[in-house]
């Protein structure tokens, strides 16, 4: 039976594990033990952070909305109800960077949202 050498299949899953950890501090980078284990820590951290940035803009937009909204005499509450029934379908996101790049359409959209009075 022929004899199986692996030495350089070794050598390419330790190096991809060792450029995946390039930039962190100390033997995290340099030895493939600590290294395969800061990167799968690090790899479970990104896949948590993705989830939570979408948490984090969405409460920057509703905080930007409620800015506005104020601004106008309104609350955040009535201004989307009032949205909704007007059949304005424009997402948190979308209204709030109108809010920031173009305050005339907002100003336009606040001013007929504040015509209805909620049921």
């Amino acid at each position: 039976m022929i004899r199986v050498k692996r030495g350089t299949i070794k050598k390419r899953k330790h190096k991809k594990i060792l450029l995946l950890a390039k930039g962190y501090r100390g033997a995290h980078s340099s030895l493939f033990k600590i290294a395969k284990q800061q990167v799968l820590k690090g790899l479970k951290r990104s896949y948590i952070d993705r989830k939570l940035k979408k948490r984090f803009f969405r409460k920057i937009w509703i905080i930007r909305l409620n800015a506005i909204a104020k601004f106008y005499n309104l609350n955040y509450n009535t201004f989307l109800f009032n949205l909704k029934t007007m059949n304005i379908r424009l997402n948190r996101k979308i209204l709030s960077q109108i809010s920031i790049y173009d305050f005339i359409t907002i100003k336009t959209i606040l001013q007929r949202v504040k015509g209805i009075e909620p049921l």
